[in-house]
């Protein structure tokens, strides 16, 4: 049993708190809202009143926040993780911050005599439900292996990417290029098939069949079918990954055509329905089209 922390008890934080407990660690939990502290508190989790707090209690915390703004705060103010953790203790960043950002972080982190782990995740809220989560891991390597048992109750495919410090972020940044590429086909194939007259169902059957047939295709169009825009994937993760993707393309010199125009469509969808999850951008195409994606049996 480990003594484990964590900080942003979101959609994604939850369900990692709550996989972390069934693998029997204990478990130090905190957030701004003290909903999902009152709930995991009835799990068995105690929920810390700073993140200060956290690291007295724990030997390796996760932080699962927003952006770098929020890292930054998490551990720097005067009740912040660095002024309770204790010598030794591993920060494990799972959030997607930027290449740039964790070696900024990971120095203010090192130079207080503390381990860290760049880890962003994949899999959204579902894989951290499961715990099924993919895990870019970049840290020295005995810290990689000495971190395992903690990492695996959250994840379920763990590479380690590097010893390097950012090599996480970049990987994930990759693979959001990859990820919002083919969001952007998704739409147009299912735009341009059911304007020409194919009935949505017909196009997902043949299409996930095909080589291009992955998950991420089934569950987009499932969910557009079903017009399902809420709780599962909010927009505004999706662009900031493709912003940091851009801004990270632009310090390495690297052109991204298709990403960019991935991106656009992902700022426009933003613009219009914030709130939703990222195939609400197949409403803007619709309005284009003249048409209504769903089920039609």
């Amino acid at each position: 049993m480990a003594k484990v922390g964590l900080i942003g008890v979101g959609n994604m934080g939850t369900g990692m708190s709550k996989n972390i407990l069934k693998a029997e660690h204990e478990l130090t939990v905190y957030d701004v809202r003290t909903e999902p502290l009152k709930m995991l508190s009835q799990l068995g989790a105690h929920a810390a009143a700073s993140p200060k707090e956290v690291g007295e209690a724990a030997d390796a915390v996760f932080i699962m926040v927003l952006n770098v703004d929020q890292v930054k705060e998490v551990l720097l103010t005067e009740n912040g993780l660095l002024a309770g953790l204790k010598p030794g203790a591993t920060v494990i960043c799972t959030a997607t911050i930027g290449r740039a950002e964790v070696i900024e972080v990971s120095e203010l982190i090192t130079a207080n005599g503390f381990n860290i782990i760049d880890s962003p995740v994949s899999g959204g809220a579902p894989g951290a439900a499961a715990g099924t989560l993919t895990m870019m891991v970049a840290a020295k390597k005995d810290v990689f292996e000495a971190s395992m048992p903690v990492l695996e109750a959250v994840g379920r495919d763990i590479y380690h990417v590097g010893e390097e410090i950012g090599m996480g972020q970049t990987v994930k940044s990759a693979l959001a290029v990859l990820t919002g590429v083919t969001y952007a086909g998704i739409f147009e194939a299912l735009t341009l098939a059911v304007k020409a007259g194919v009935k949505p169902e017909t196009l997902r059957e043949v299409v996930s069949t095909s080589v291009v047939g992955n998950f991420l295709f089934k569950d987009t169009t499932e969910n557009i079918l079903e017009r399902n825009f809420k709780g599962q994937s909010n927009i505004g993760t999706m662009y900031k990954d493709l912003s940091l993707a851009k801004s990270m393309a632009n310090d390495c010199g690297v052109p991204l055509f298709a990403a960019s125009a991935a991106f656009e469509l992902f700022q426009a969808g933003k613009a219009v329905n914030p709130d939703e999850d990222n195939w609400t951008i197949i409403k803007i195409l619709e309005s284009i089209a003249g048409i209504e994606i769903r089920k039609t049996e």
